[in-house]
């Protein structure tokens, strides 16, 4: 079950990344499947984050026209980065994962580039000003989208709203009792 909520999200992430790319340039600089890939790649599950990254990254160069497989390595290496900095140190905190997709962001970017350029493939548009795009873009939007994912994926996040009203009536008798 946990694999058709990724596919279905990676799905979305790659849909809104080509569409709102082509409506609106600036929004072409959000990697939704970036914020996908970094999310399961938090969540500790190592080959789903491998094979999402590989993926996306070949259907975003497959319909973007650049070179295919510099993408799906891109983000499959940073999965593979990020899997092994979140098993060696504790990102659970929502702040700790800000710094990390900027990171991502940096790292997926340097290794498209490198290999753009190491297969002799001109970069039509400065380096350094389409990285800081990316990571203002993709850090800001994807915090948000690492907070609805977080929120639609974990089990946790699923009983605590099952039982919220439960949890608002057994507050509220408590704090009568504190009246008195």
């Amino acid at each position: 079950m946990p694999q058709l909520k990724i596919a279905g999200a990676l799905a979305i992430a790659i849909l809104l990344q080509l569409s709102l790319g082509a409506a609106w340039h600036p929004l072409s600089y959000i990697d939704f499947s970036l914020v996908v890939v970094v999310y399961i790649a938090l969540q500790r599950h190592a080959w789903h984050a491998l094979i999402v990254g590989t993926v996306a990254g070949l259907v975003i160069d497959a319909a973007s026209g650049g070179l295919i497989g510099a993408g799906g390595f891109s983000k499959t290496l940073t999965a593979y980065l990020i899997y092994i900095a979140a098993t060696r140190v504790n990102l659970e905190n929502t702040l700790l994962r800000i710094p990390v997709l900027a990171a991502a962001t940096i790292i997926d970017s340097a290794i498209y580039v490198f290999w753009h350029r190491s297969l002799g493939y001109p970069p039509s548009v400065p380096f350094i000003q389409t990285m800081s795009y990316r990571l203002i873009g993709t850090t800001v939007v994807g915090t948000f989208a690492l907070y609805l994912l977080n929120s639609l994926f974990t089990e946790r996040a699923r009983q605590r709203r099952t039982f919220a009203s439960r949890r608002k009536g057994a507050r509220r008798g408590a704090s009568t009792l504190k009246r008195r």
